[in-house]
Order: structure tokens, then C-alpha cells, then sequence
């Protein structure tokens, strides 16, 4: 039995080094994420894809990227084209709400050809934070729009455009980094705003969307209702208001735990995450002395956790029959009159 742990890992670079590939065979993580770091050419993309499979005996490992469009890209010409970001679909939609919504749908399905093709079967989207007047320019232009409603509908063409073509999404960053005030990669940001406010603005698209198969957390202290923990930490954020209110019971992992936003060493972190009720803990830098410390405290998926990663797994579907020529050009069409 390949029993896998609660975690998924990033890798250092282009290849994986004999210690890696040993260090993944032992400790088995339930998937992988790459960044730019691990790209370089097309055939390498696929080779490394597979050596993390390999190093797992698990074909179906789930394989993250985050391919959002804009400046969160990991993929780039000349291996998937540059996309734009979120907000552009969002000017559609403002526009013609129709338009708007196959373009969300379009630019996921389009990322999923992309994605698919280098055996990536888990993109990290839709975003559904929903920006504030004075927050952070973290989020910025990566959200569709400033209204909860919006971004709840493109955020569900995206997913949709997503599964469509046989890749999994995954909503972040719950219960909402839209209001944060810093950048949760340099620092921990913490927010004022009441409860009610919350719920009205920045917990509306991910209750709307509680449905998703995976959701990623914010690494962001709401002090109305937890304010000595940040929400990838914080067992009462995650029962009360993720898995309470929003409704979410898809698998729920925390955003990258070596941003600077947490406190503690890694092994600290990596506990403090999984006993607040987070399923799975991502690491990203490829750190191998990291890695080994959130390993050391990472159990084996078992319980409610296990049975949501099995979920997650079992979406996995063969893509739909649509024309990719056809669908590129049209989206081209729809984003050359906006840009």
C-alpha cells in the first residue's frame, strides 16, 4: 500500500538530484509544485513531470503550478503564451458579462492545453480574493474585479474552463487576502475589518464556489475572529468560518509555508498548520533541509483527509473534444480589443 503523506513539495531545480529522488521515495508526498525555477524546455518539463510520478510510484500524483495569467506565470513563451491577468477579464465582463464569462472560461480551458500537455494536472485558480480600496498590490490586478459578485462568476467559468480540460483548480486564498494590507510573502498581514464586513465582501465568492474540489488558505490574521493566528493556523478561522459558514469540505491546503507571513521553524509550522485542520501543508522553495523538517511532522493522510484527497483524485477526468485552434483565436479575438 502507497501510503502518502500530507504534504505537497517543490523541487530545486530543472532535474531531480539522487537526494531528492530518494528523499521523496521515502517520505512519499500526496503531490508536487513547480515553479519557473523547474522550467526550462519542453521535453525536461515532461521528464521532470515524471521522475516526480516515479519517485512516488504514483502516476495520478497530483502536479500544482500556479498558471494564473499576468505576472503570476510559471509557464512562459515558448511554452504557453503570456496571458493576461485577471483584471483584463474582469474589464470584459464589466463591459458585456457575457463576454466576460467566456473569457474566463476560454483563458482556463486554453491554460489546461497547456498544462495537459506537459502532464500538470492541477492549476492554483481561481483566485477570489477581493481587492479593497489601500490594500496590498499582492493581489491587484491577479483578482477579476472589486465586486464579490463578479469575482464569484468568473471565478466559476475559470474552474470550469479547467475540469473541462482535465485540470483540477484550486481557490485561493481562503477565506479572502483581498483586504490584506501587506504582502503575506514578506510579512503577516492583519485585518481590522468586522465580521460582518467580512462575510458581505470577502467571504461571499468562496461560499458561492463552497463546492471546489481544493481550496488553498491565506496566510492573514482576521482580528475580528482570531487575532493571535493566522488563518493557515488558526483552528477556529478553519472549523468557524472555512469549514462552518463558507461550507468548504473539499481538501484544504495551507499557501506556502516558507513565506516569511508564519512564524516558527519549519517543523513548528508544519504542525501548528495540520492541528488547526488544514489537510495538506504546501512547501515551494525546494529547500531539501526544509522539506525534511515539515516530512519529519507530516503524518500519513488518514481520516477525513484522506477521503477528500481520494475525492480530489477521482475528478481527474479525460479533457473535452474542444478545437484548440479555434478556442485560442477566439479568445485572442476577445482580449485584443481590450488590451
Amino acid at each position: 500500500m502507497n501510503e502518502s503523506k500530507a504534504m505537497i513539495l517543490g523541487c530545486a531545480g530543472t532535474s531531480l538530484s539522487p537526494e531528492e529522488e530518494a528523499f521523496y521515495r521515502r517520505h512519499r508526498p500526496w503531490g508536487f509544485i513547480l515553479f519557473a525555477r523547474n522550467i526550462d524546455n519542453a521535453e525536461q518539463v515532461r521528464t521532470l513531470v515524471t521522475a516526480l510520478r516515479a519517485s512516488v510510484d504514483r502516476a495520478g500524483a497530483p502536479v500544482f503550478i500556479d498558471q494564473e495569467g499576468g505576472r503570476v506565470q510559471r509557464l512562459r513563451p515558448p511554452l504557453a503564451p503570456n496571458y493576461p491577468a485577471a483584471a483584463l477579464i474582469g474589464a470584459i465582463y464589466a463591459r458585456d458579462p457575457e463576454a466576460g464569462l467566456r473569457a474566463a472560461w476560454l483563458m482556463s480551458r486554453l491554460h489546461a492545453f497547456d498544462l495537459a500537455g506537459f502532464g500538470i494536472n492541477a492549476d492554483c485558480l481561481p483566485v477570489l480574493d477581493v481587492p479593497v480600496e489601500g490594500a496590498h498590490d499582492v493581489i491587484g490586478q491577479r483578482a477579476y474585479a472589486r465586486e464579490p459578485g463578479a469575482v464569484e462568476a468568473m471565478g466559476r467559468a475559470a474552474a470550469a474552463g479547467l475540469m473541462a480540460g482535465g485540470v483540477l483548480p484550486v481557490m485561493k486564498h481562503i477565506p479572502g487576502h483581498g483586504r490584506a494590507r501587506a504582502d503575506s510573502h514578506m510579512e503577516l498581514p492583519i485585518v481590522d475589518a468586522s465580521l460582518d464586513e467580512l462575510r458581505a465582501h470577502d467571504f461571499a465568492p468562496f461560499k458561492a464556489l463552497s463546492d471546489l474540489p481544493m481550496a488553498m488558505t491565506a496566510h492573514v490574521v482576521y482580528r475580528a475572529i482570531d487575532p493571535g493566528h493566522p488563518s493557515t493556523t488558526s483552528a477556529r478561522v478553519i472549523a468557524d468560518i472555512i469549514r462552518g459558514e463558507i461550507g468548504f469540505d473539499g481538501l484544504l491546503m495551507s499557501d506556502d509555508i516558507s513565506m516569511k507571513a508564519l512564524s516558527g521553524d519549519f517543523a513548528q509550522k508544519t504542525r501548528a498548520i495540520l492541528a488547526a485542520g488544514c489537510d495538506v501543508v504546501l512547501h515551494c522553495n525546494g529547500v531539501l533541509d526544509e522539506m525534511q523538517d515539515v516530512a519529519e511532522e507530516a503524518p500519513v493522510l488518514a481520516g477525513r483527509a484522506l477521503e477528500r484527497a481520494d475525492r480530489v483524485l477521482s475528478l481527474l477526468a479525460r479533457p473535452d473534444d474542444s478545437d484548440e485552434a479555434g478556442l485560442r483565436a477566439e479568445f485572442a479575438g476577445m482580449t485584443d480589443r481590450v488590451a
